[in-house]
């Protein structure tokens, strides 16, 4: 089988059209699997309106939960049968020439570990309101990571597809909590071995609402995912010694990035993190010297919070 299309599954609301984006694939030869992660929505009923022999359904005894997320990404995988796999939300969608796109770019760049798609965001309505930047056909490590980090490049985990047997060799999908910066360790781990092939028409749409776990969960399991990321970066950047020079530019570009990277990381969710951040105001304080925050970092994000706040209020 050449693809898996994996779902951990928690909310009803979106997966019907989860299912059938997947189901309307030009490319036929694919396995789709759901993990419904024990949630207490009627996920049975969504999933047993279908009769197509390609879907396998399995539901966890225990729930893995937003924390662990990552653990039901993983076992998605432990499922896949398929030569690649992708993990995708159970809100969002693919677009029907996805897996075709990726067989085309899998013949033109064969033996990567990850392949990417250009990508739709959409609304709650379903409606495509932005496009992700679009990305070259081909890129090393070093330059998917550059820009990821200095063009602040958007990616999720859907938007990706690997070789399910490299990806298992790496241990899986990188777990942090709340899956925070789990998709960039993972595909830059994978994209060491080779670089990163990019399809160049939009084969993906990744669904921006209230009920995405990233704009969910607690800011302060958010933060200490973004120091275990540092502190992976931190770890496995000097290690790295690329072959050719272009690389090696990239390389030194983004080792004397890390700081900076992971402050504006660490600021953002202290900004989004209001007005959780003032209930934990001592809290903060304390975790300060960890996360390079000062009491006028602190005090900084609290007024931009109250100015934003105010100014709505004014609108309203």
């Amino acid at each position: 089988m050449k693809f898996s299309i994996t779902i951990p599954a928690y909310k009803q609301k979106y997966l019907a059209e989860a299912i059938d984006s997947c189901l309307a694939q030009t490319y036929k030869d694919f396995e789709l699997i759901i993990v419904n992660d024990h949630s207490p929505e009627d996920l049975d009923a969504v999933v047993s309106r279908y009769n197509d022999s390609r879907i396998r359904y399995y539901v966890n005894e225990k729930n893995c939960g937003a924390i662990d997320v990552v653990d039901n990404w993983n076992i998605c995988l432990n499922y896949a049968k398929g030569d690649y796999i992708i993990c995708m939300g159970d809100d969002d969608r693919l677009l029907p020439c996805c897996l075709e796109e990726y067989a085309k770019l899998i013949e033109q760049y064969p033996g990567l570990s990850v392949y990417h798609a250009w990508t739709q965001l959409i609304n709650e309505k379903s409606e495509v309101f932005m496009f992700q930047e679009q990305r070259p056909l081909y890129e090393s490590a070093y330059t998917f990571l550059w820009h990821r980090w200095a063009f602040r490049h958007w990616q999720y985990i859907g938007d990706f597809l690997y070789d399910t047997a490299k990806l298992r060799q790496q241990g899986g999908f990188y777990k942090l909590p709340l899956a925070w910066t789990s998709d960039d360790i993972t595909a830059f781990r994978a994209a060491l071995d080779g670089g990163i092939a990019n399809t160049q028409v939009p084969c993906f749409q990744y669904r921006a609402s209230s009920l995405t776990l990233s704009s969910n969960g607690s800011n302060r399991a958010k933060l200490e995912a973004a120091y275990l990321a540092k502190q992976w970066f931190e770890k496995v950047l000097p290690t790295l010694n690329p072959s050719n020079d272009t690389d090696r530019l990239f390389l030194n570009l983004i080792r004397k990035r890390v700081d900076k990277r992971f402050n504006e990381r660490f600021l953002t969710t202290l900004r989004e993190g209001y007005p959780e951040t003032i209930k934990d105001y001592r809290y903060w304080l304390q975790q300060a010297p960890k996360f390079g925050f000062t009491k006028k970092n602190i005090i900084r994000e609290y007024y931009n919070y109250c100015m934003k706040v105010l100014f709505h209020i004014r609108d309203l």
